[in-house]
């Protein structure tokens, strides 16, 4: 499978682009994949919008997931020339900065344009480990497959649940790092602290990368992905904090995701909208919460 993969990133990014054409009449015409779900989490966000503007979003966003198929497919065999001409890092001046004064960082970004191409990141730092928390597919054969276009050009491919022992063997080594978090994944209950209003809807948000960004005192960036024309993305790094320990619980993350919010409104079809962020309610939470304190006093 890999070779397969690897063999089709050789081709031209023109030509996949056009077999990205053909998946999307694939995808959306003839499977509909999720097509359900997206229209439902379109609506739901944009109230606002009428059914001819939600159908735009709706089409730009299956054209732009087939283009993120194929891109990071391309990652297996695109050359660091290539990488640096079609991906513009703005703002690193600062990362680089607090890497110079001793203090890692800390990268919060969301399922938007491609965030695969984020782990090239690694080429424009020196003398650090470029990393990317990541959760593992089901799927073995793809989790493996995206695990080497991540690593590629030097990122190193972190699984959620091995996270603390990578930064206490970094930290035992002195070795400074800066870690990518995809924070605007969806919580299991238990696992559940807080709920904010992201997207016009009452969210369940991940709390863990702010607790290990206060107990590790890193610098904390938000990163803002622009896709300015086809084959080529900008990524900002904006400060958010160097003194995460100072901010009040929570503060991080509800920034994050005021801050990706806006980055979504400006540009909607960009957003991972087949992915079933808001499966779960607040009520059905609460519900669960009662039941499960029920059980806990009955014993």
């Amino acid at each position: 499978m890999h070779f397969l993969f690897y063999s089709i990133s050789l081709l031209p990014l023109g030509v996949l682009y056009v077999i990205s054409d053909l998946i999307y009449i694939i995808v959306y015409r003839m499977v509909r994949y999720r097509r359900g779900v997206v229209r439902h989490n379109l609506r739901s966000s944009f109230p606002e919008k009428d059914e001819g503007e939600l159908r735009s979003i709706e089409r730009g966003f299956y054209h732009w997931l087939c283009d993120y198929f194929v891109e990071s497919i391309k990652l297996l065999s695109m050359p660091e020339k290539e990488v640096r001409r079609r991906l513009e890092m703005r703002g690193l001046d600062k990362v680089l900065e607090c890497l110079r004064e001793g203090q890692s960082c800390a990268a919060m970004l969301g399922h938007y344009c491609n965030w695969e191409w984020l782990s090239c990141a690694a080429l424009w730092l020196d003398d650090c480990v470029a990393g990317l928390i990541y959760r593992p597919l089901k799927s073995k054969t793809f989790d493996r497959l995206f695990c080497a276009l991540r690593s590629r050009h030097g990122g190193v491919t972190m699984p959620k649940k091995d996270i603390l022992r990578y930064i206490s063997d970094y930290r035992k080594s002195g070795q400074r790092y800066f870690l990518g978090y995809i924070s605007d994944q969806s919580p299991r209950y238990q696992n559940t602290h807080l709920w904010l209003n992201f997207m016009n809807r009452e969210t369940a948000a991940f709390t863990g990368g702010e607790r290990i960004m206060k107990m590790e005192d890193n610098a904390v960036f938000y990163v803002e992905m622009e896709r300015p024309r086809r084959g080529y993305y900008k990524c900002t790094f904006h400060l958010m904090t160097r003194d995460p320990k100072a901010e009040p619980e929570h503060r991080i993350t509800e920034d994050f995701f005021r801050r990706l919010e806006a980055t979504i409104r400006r540009e909607p079809r960009y957003y991972l909208w087949s992915h079933r962020r808001w499966k779960h309610t607040r009520e059905e939470f609460e519900k669960l919460f009662h039941e499960e304190n029920g059980r806990v006093l009955r014993n």
